[in-house]
């Protein structure tokens, strides 16, 4: 059994042979540094479940900049949920920030499992569930806390993309600039040497 789809598709509703047919629904995939999982005005067909390897999602702004909308790293599904499920062109870029080990599966055979798998609607719904909780809780940061307060959070919780990610991704997804990043991190650095 695979320990990345097993930690993902966690769910008391399915049976060890359910998860079986859902395991098997997937295809081993690995995708090289710099390359691109999803390009922005492509339709999004299928989803990756990441092994290794860290990702980020960005959209290109009015002015010609990219902004990183989101990272997903071990045992995180990768994902364009609006263009995959509203079969709609998406507005975002997703691309490999390292060597990736995913196991990918296409709309078609998500479409299959949903119809045919007892309980894959109810982990589905648990899992867009936490993927809106999460969404709404990094919206109320944006607003709430301090530009210090959002990169410590993102250092606590996810080391992996402060110690792997280029600055400049890092602080376009807190809303700051790379100046302004820098002079938090030596803030932080300085503060712990007292």
């Amino acid at each position: 059994m695979n320990n990345t789809l097993a930690n993902i598709y966690q769910h008391t509703a399915f049976t060890s042979s359910e998860l079986e047919i859902i395991f098997k629904a997937h295809e081993k995939t690995f995708l090289k540094k710099g390359d691109m999982f999803l390009k922005e005005g492509q339709l999004a067909n299928e989803y990756y479940c990441l092994e290794s390897g860290l990702v980020r999602s960005y959209a290109i702004n009015s002015e010609g900049n990219e902004i990183t909308t989101g990272f997903f790293g071990k045992d995180e599904i990768v994902i364009e949920v609006a263009s995959l499920f509203l079969r709609t062109p998406t507005k975002e870029n997703i691309q490999a920030l390292t060597d990736c080990e995913c196991w990918k599966i296409d709309f078609n055979s998500f479409e299959t499992l949903f119809q045919t798998v007892n309980g894959f609607m109810d982990w589905g719904r648990t899992w867009m569930s936490g993927a809106l909780l999460l969404t709404k809780q990094r919206s109320l940061s944006m607003i709430t806390d301090s530009a210090t307060e959002r990169y410590l959070a993102l250092q606590k919780q996810h080391p992996e993309i402060i110690l792997n990610t280029p600055l400049k991704y890092i602080a376009s997804y807190l809303g700051i600039t790379d100046t302004s990043l820098s002079r938090i991190r030596k803030e932080i650095a300085n503060n712990e040497k007292m």
